[in-house]
């Protein structure tokens, strides 16, 4: 009886295990074929794009997409300027979030409610498009790159919530109190104990402020009328406005035009490709921080 009772339960076991397996294929199906079917129709051609005849491999293998994006100067302009953005500004991000952060958890700091409380009411109300730009004048951030860097959003209130979160519940009151005992401050136990054991908090943070610098494309728009200085997001934008138009201006019945319908879909969908894959090849180094770090906004503090 037990023997028939065990082989039961192992037998629903392995029903349940091969039903999660299943789900989970599926769910990484819906996630994974979109961004695989981007990367087959950039290198398809428009028209069995266009038709739905390319669903599992490329038809009509061209790289026209791709060498008309490369071939523009301004690409690299703009990987230029998105790069020292990108990484200079989360730089800057942490540099502010993350004391802010250590001092709002500190339950011995009495103002730290008060200072909350101003920090979350910028969450729902704020000056507004037009004061915004008026502060960035006075400011003389105009058409430079500090205005990707300094501006509102330099400390984003969520992810200061979430680091505060991570250091109340995370480091404990007993390790600051030996600390002090051994002579150390409120700097040096937020430099060499608090940071080195908040790697996890760090990536997550860390990437949130990455990708919004490098999908950042409405600083750009507003506040920089110096070509020189425009991110990759408005260049990329650009191309696509001005293939657009010469499809337009060459006309359906044209030869020329013909040809650019035919490539037109290669260079949208290269210019998603362009746009993401650094992203992309980012998330696999810090893969292992951020599911130690991903959860930790769904702790209440």
């Amino acid at each position: 009886m037990e023997t028939l009772q065990g082989k039961r339960k192992i037998n629903s076991d392995t029903i349940f295990d091969i039903c999660v397996y299943f789900l989970c294929a599926i769910v990484f199906f819906v996630v994974a074929y979109p961004l695989y079917f981007v990367i087959i129709a950039s290198v398809s051609d428009s028209t069995m794009v266009s038709t739905g005849q390319v669903l599992l491999l490329p038809k009509g293998f061209s790289l026209y997409g791709y060498q008309e994006i490369f071939q523009d100067p301004r690409i690299w302009t703009g990987y230029r300027n998105t790069m020292i953005y990108s990484f200079g500004g989360t730089f800057v991000n942490l540099l502010l979030t993350l004391p802010a952060a250590y001092v709002l958890s500190r339950q011995e700091f009495r103002a730290r409610r008060p200072l909350m409380f101003f920090f979350i009411f910028t969450m729902f109300f704020n000056g507004g498009l037009i004061p915004t730009y008026l502060l960035m004048k006075d400011l003389q951030l105009l058409d430079t790159m500090w205005v990707f860097i300094f501006n509102p959003l330099t400390v984003n209130v969520f992810n200061l919530i979430i680091a505060r979160t991570f250091f109340e519940n995370t480091i404990p009151k007993e390790m600051y109190e030996a600390a002090t005992m051994d002579g150390c401050n409120h700097f040096t136990f937020f430099w060499k104990i608090v940071l080195p054991l908040s790697k996890a908090v760090i990536s997550v943070i860390g990437l949130y402020y990455l990708v919004w610098h490098w999908n950042d494309f409405f600083t750009g728009l507003i506040y920089i009328r110096d070509y020189s200085l425009q991110p990759l997001q408005i260049v990329l934008r650009d191309i696509l406005l001005s293939n657009q138009v010469s499809m337009q201006g060459t006309g359906s019945g044209d030869t020329g035009g013909g040809y650019a319908q035919r490539y037109a879909d290669q260079i949208k969908y290269g210019v998603i490709i362009v746009a993401t894959l650094p992203i992309l090849l980012l998330y696999p180094f810090i893969q292992k921080y951020f599911e130690k770090g991903v959860m930790i906004g769904s702790v209440k503090g």
